[in-house]
């Protein structure tokens, strides 16, 4: 009986948390008809393959094919060059187009009413869709570009966005493949890395406190209840990764990816430690500094260094964090980040690592969603992979993989506090930046809100430790609350 009451009980709190979600329409959110997952096959990993690999086997594959094909045909050295180049830009093509095909069939044309959604200005363009449903890229590029309105709340049209739009690819996203992408793939060198990083967070800090709130933390914090405030949740999820990673006081911290430094700050004040942050972006470095100063006073304890990750100083360290950074790093420098991150490591140390990736079996949503986010908002994150990617690379990198939490609905709420924070600054946002990054904001956070809640896209919270045999892991694993659990 007793055991009924507590199921009873913990039946109730769910049904009243569910409730509470109500962010913008989510309990009556809308599905897609059919809901088709793809990549069950091993072609993904073929692919990450050739991505790691790309300046030495995909050169390879593409040169031992065109050189056939010259001898075949008779030609000469410029032919073979030319054909060299042609394999990789047609398979790409290939791939992309491919994309294109099986999406529209996924998602045909069919009949909508959307004007009780948004409101289309341009004549020429609310002809073009009248009655039908529109490819959810159009209607973002010409939402951006004020042709586009939205009549009803911008979160509650993307709840029931299945009504109104097609997740198909369009030749924009041909282009974006071709040209952006493929280039951001194969470099990754230090230069390119800072050009696109900088650029994005250094645009200035006002822009970004305008959402992020005040305690300027570009990442999840955990809810332990859907009424709470987002700085709540945000300093339990600093407590949770100081915790995760056995910080203790006089410990040295680095804190790779660091952002505005609130995490480093953080650390020093309630754990003690010597930490360091580091990141590309100058303007993050300042608040870093004022706020380790006028804050929480420890700016004794707490230095940053504005650099690309390559160039940290070769120190070792008790804990490095690294919160969603790793997809700056790209598929192709995965393995040799994590390797140099061993060796900056104590043989005792942990290594907490949070990543934010598409699932393994994704759906076309999936991939505009992050064709987007690769145009706009997270330039050149091309690591931001299925789980399962980041665990056999950081096996294969010689770490044990001890905790894995996945908080992906703990983002999604965080992103509507960021939505509402973003809507009640619109006219500092215009007045400073214009309409066009206020409806670029806009688009990430409304639908970046859903994409966290269905599962699109995730965050993991990975504890990791060099994997030997002298490693202590009775008295650092078995101790009070050693599994986490949620009812």
């Amino acid at each position: 009986r007793h055991a009924s009451k507590q199921e009873s009980k913990r039946t109730r709190k769910r049904s009243q948390r569910s409730s509470k979600m109500d962010s913008g329409g989510y309990k009556e959110r809308v599905f897609p008809a059919n809901e088709k997952n793809f990549g069950a096959t091993h072609g993904l990993y073929f692919i990450f393959y050739l991505l790691e690999n790309v300046t030495t086997v995909v050169p390879l594959l593409c040169a031992l094919p065109a050189l056939g094909l010259t001898y075949l045909l008779g030609g000469g050295v410029f032919q073979l060059i030319a054909l060299t180049v042609a394999i990789p830009v047609c398979a790409v093509l290939f791939f992309a187009l491919g994309l294109v095909v099986l999406s529209h069939k996924e998602y045909p044309n069919a009949p909508c009413d959307w004007t009780k959604y948004i409101d289309i200005k341009d004549a020429k363009l609310a002809s073009a869709w009248e009655g039908k449903k529109i490819p959810i890229a159009v209607f973002v590029e010409n939402y951006m570009n004020q042709k586009i309105e939205f009549v009803q709340d911008p979160i509650q049209v993307f709840w029931k966005r299945h009504e109104i739009f097609r997740f198909c690819f369009t030749l924009e996203h041909v282009k974006f493949f071709v040209l952006k992408f493929t280039g951001q793939l194969i470099h990754h060198s230090q230069s390119a890395d800072s050009a696109e990083v900088r650029d994005v967070y250094d645009r200035s800090n006002n822009f970004y406190n305008w959402f992020l709130g005040p305690r300027m933390i570009y990442t999840s914090g955990v809810f332990e209840s859907q009424e709470e405030s987002l700085e709540v949740a945000q300093d339990r999820k600093m407590d949770l990764v100081c915790r995760y990673s056995h910080m203790k006081p006089g410990m040295d911290h680095l804190d790779i990816g660091c952002g505005w430094g609130t995490l480093v700050c953080y650390a020093a004040k309630h754990f003690g430690t010597r930490s360091t942050g580091v990141t590309l972006a100058r303007e993050q470095v300042k608040w870093g500094y004022n706020q380790a100063k006028e804050i929480y006073g420890v700016e004794e304890n707490v230095k940053f260094l504005c650099m690309d990750y390559r160039d940290i100083p070769k120190k070792q360290y008790d804990v490095i964090t690294c919160l969603e950074m790793i997809e700056h790093v790209g598929i192709k420098n995965f393995q040799s980040f994590l390797l140099q991150c061993k060796d900056m490591l104590k043989d005792e140390g942990i290594f907490y690592l949070q990543l934010a990736g598409l699932r393994r079996c994704w759906q076309f949503e999936d991939l505009c969603w992050g064709v987007f986010m690769g145009t706009y908002i997270f330039p050149a994150a091309d690591a931001s992979c299925p789980l399962g990617f980041c665990v056999t690379q950081a096996e294969r990198a010689g770490y044990e993989v001890h905790r894995v939490e996945n908080c992906g609905v703990h983002y999604a709420l965080t992103i509507n506090y960021w939505l509402n924070n973003w809507i009640s600054n619109k006219s500092k946002v215009i007045d400073d930046f214009g309409e066009w990054w206020y409806r670029c904001w806009i688009i990430f956070l409304a639908w970046s809100t859903i994409v966290a809640s269905q599962g699109s896209s995730t965050v993991f919270f990975v504890t990791l430790h060099k994997n030997t045999t002298k490693f202590e892991r009775r008295d650092n694993f078995v101790t009070a609350y050693p599994i986490a659990t949620q009812s």
